[in-house]
């Protein structure tokens, strides 16, 4: 490995100047003694964060190319991120959790030739110098593809740095906000809680009893650590709002901002929500894709700066395009994306690109493939989707990844997989025909082992059902829409 450098993340040597780096180092300077990451009773202050960051970006060298980290929540998570966009590198966050098939498939997909370890030490070897610039590649994330492997989404500098700085102007954020890490670092909604907060000076609060699947240690987790920011997946604040209609449990006064998104909010739940002792809060709905960075289009729906609307019935607005958003809708409804915070692309697969960045009155957009409305006060509301795209608890699966997968069992003869919708939320189901009518026993368990062994925990469906067939439509394609209906 190479030996450590000297080097200037902020561009000072005449190189490009990150402004999201640039921005920590701001905050780090002007707030040396502030907490930037606290829980579970300790904290890290600025000045240390800063150090750590340093020490990394120093380790690894200028320009190390794409660098494999893992997803944790963790201070050592935090401090990698930050310390390979100081060196110059694109950051690739990989689940410890996944299965080990995948994860090499993702660190091949992304051309990672670093991996850090959860010191964080470098490891590895045949450094490669990455591109330096507004348009060089700051991370990879991967969204589900039809092929049955990850589809690595290449995000550039300008377009992170962008967002990034929108969201604090949306969130409102001061260096007194405690904004909870509750997003799992492998998804991009761990990017709107961390990059606006450690560039603010405000303190990021990690805790483990935030994933304990607990609303009773939530909500006491939120009081004692005096949480002011919380952004959630729309499915889980679904759950969290009839758990505090059915207790009465209050929502702690110090949390003056919810984020909600990833899918539709219910009507319902919003006027459960609106009905509860919650007005001090914000309840600001958001939308936006991986290949849009982060959020594109935001609507307060209670609280403080809400307009006090009311909305037609299943109808809750996405809202308006943030200020460096441009929207485009399509004549079939379709909502397109453009501005300086779209994605390059999907990294080695052109065609891909091809097909989702388009150019539309000499402007480039991303096809989100979902259909929307106009309300009438302007802004937008989602009616459903073009394609068979799913979002299972706020994270993107397509379908025909799942089966690509479930497929390759030797026992399955056909499959097909939809979506069903489950109190407030939606879940994986899956359909097979078996090879032998004498292995239908047990075949259901059987797959769901071996899918256990090949991806992550989301694209393991939750119901797995053995039929006699599955539907088509007259064209021979698998109809999916009347799966259901054909299996009985």
């Amino acid at each position: 490995m190479r030996p450590a450098v000297a080097t200037d993340p902020t561009g000072g040597s005449g190189g490009y100047r990150d402004e999201l780096v640039a921005g920590f180092l701001a905050a780090a300077a002007a707030h040396p003694e502030r907490p930037a990451i606290a829980g579970d009773g300790s904290q890290l202050r600025y000045s240390e964060l800063r150090a750590r960051v340093l020490a990394v970006a120093g380790r690894l060298g200028r320009g190390p190319g794409v660098v494999g980290v893992p997803a944790t929540h963790s201070v050592a998570a935090v401090t990698s991120l930050l310390g390979v966009w100081a060196a110059g590198g694109t950051y690739c966050p990989v689940d410890p959790g996944f299965p080990a098939g995948r994860r090499q498939a993702m660190l091949a997909a992304a051309g990672c030739r670093i991996v850090l370890g959860p010191d964080p030490q470098p490891t590895g070897t045949d450094l490669a110098v990455g591109p330096d610039g507004p348009d060089g590649p700051a991370y990879i994330l991967f969204t589900s593809g039809s092929t049955g492997e990850p589809k690595p989404v290449l995000t550039p500098r300008r377009a992170i740095g962008v967002a990034t700085a929108a969201l604090r102007e949306l969130f409102g954020l001061t260096p007194a906000d405690r904004v909870l890490q509750f997003a799992s670092p492998n998804w991009d909604t761990s990017f709107e809680e961390i990059l606006p907060t450690l560039t603010t000076g405000a303190c990021l609060v990690c805790h483990p009893d935030a994933r304990a699947g607990s609303f009773p240690r939530l909500i006491r987790l939120l009081d004692a650590e005096r949480i002011t920011v919380l952004d959630l997946p729309t499915a889980f604040w679904h759950e969290l709002v009839g758990y505090l209609d059915q207790t009465g449990a209050p929502l702690p006064a110090s949390l003056r901002l919810v984020i909600i998104g990833g899918e539709p909010a219910s009507g319902t739940r919003l006027a459960q929500w609106r009905a509860l002792p919650t007005g001090h809060a914000r309840l600001l709905n958001t939308y936006g894709c991986t290949e849009t960075t982060l959020i594109t289009h935001a609507a307060d729906l209670s609280g403080p700066l809400a307009a006090g609307t009311a909305e037609p019935a299943g109808q809750v607005p996405i809202g308006r395009p943030l200020p460096h958003v441009v929207e485009h809708l399509a004549g079939d409804g379709e909502l397109l994306i453009g501005g300086p915070s779209l994605a390059t692309g999907y990294r080695g697969l052109p065609r891909a690109t091809a097909a989702r960045f388009v150019t539309v009155g000499g402007h480039r957009f991303f096809r989100t493939g979902d259909r929307v409305h106009r309300l009438p006060d302007g802004s937008l509301a989602l009616l459903g989707r073009l394609d068979d795209e799913l979002k299972i608890r706020g994270v993107r699966v397509d379908p025909a990844e799942v089966e690509a997968h479930i497929a390759g069992h030797p026992g399955v003869d056909a499959v097909a997989v939809t979506g069903l919708r489950v109190a407030d939320h939606t879940v994986l189901a899956a359909y097979v025909v078996a090879r032998r009518p004498a292995g239908e026993t047990g075949l259901a368990a059987s797959i769901a082992d071996y899918l256990r062994g090949r991806v992550p925990e989301h694209l393991v469906p939750s119901r797995i059902r053995v039929v006699p067939q599955l539907a088509y439509t007259p064209t021979g394609k698998l109809d999916r829409r009347r799966i259901r209906e054909v299996a009985g």
